[in-house]
């Protein structure tokens, strides 16, 4: 088993801890970890993305070559396309819909929506409604890991126990918000 993942958003919109969230998962299942992480400029809005790959046995590199992620899991839809060339044949783009306009020539919607789904396969989420939903737009990241939950190779229970471990220093509200906003995306699916 090796599942190779590419999360990517912007500044602020919790990459790196969807990253850690799943480290956690796959660490409790006992498989082997790599990450490699990319910021963008030291402010929110730049582009950020993690390189996590996955296995059920040793990992040699922590960065994903071109052509072989299993998963894009964006949080904002322009920045999936910046890293089409890594998604794999037979891979997938799980992205937000909610564009993050931090540029002042950020494309028209319709066409960063048409470009992925002409990459091949897709699933477009609207994780702000399913954010409010699950009762805080803070969980808009949470709600885009449940959404790929089932790409990425992991159980949903474990990604679940890692969610609670992760978020439990910040109180069980917080824990219950986060697990409500991952079971919100997962059934978005």
């Amino acid at each position: 088993m090796q599942t190779n993942i590419i999360i990517a958003g912007v500044g602020g919109q919790g990459i790196l801890t969807i990253a850690s969230i799943i480290d956690l998962a796959a660490m409790q299942q006992g498989l082997q970890v790599k990450q490699a992480e990319v910021h963008g400029m030291s402010q929110r809005g730049g582009a950020v993305e993690s390189h996590l790959r996955i296995s059920d046995s040793e990992i040699y590199s922590d960065l994903i070559p071109k052509g072989k992620a299993n998963l894009i899991l964006a949080i904002e839809p322009m920045e999936s396309l910046r890293y089409l060339p890594f998604l794999a044949p037979d891979g997938i783009i799980v992205t937000a819909t909610e564009p993050f306009k931090n540029i002042g020539n950020y494309p028209e919607e319709a066409s960063i929506k048409a470009a992925i789904a002409s990459s091949g396969k897709h699933l477009f989420v609207d994780a702000e409604a399913l954010a409010r939903e699950a009762g805080n737009l803070k969980a808009f990241n949470t709600v885009m890991l449940g959404a790929a939950a089932e790409y990425i190779g992991i159980e949903k229970a474990a990604l679940e126990k890692a969610i609670e471990s992760y978020f439990s220093a910040k109180g069980d509200a917080v824990v219950q918000l986060n697990l409500n906003a991952f079971r919100l995306g997962a059934a978005a699916v």
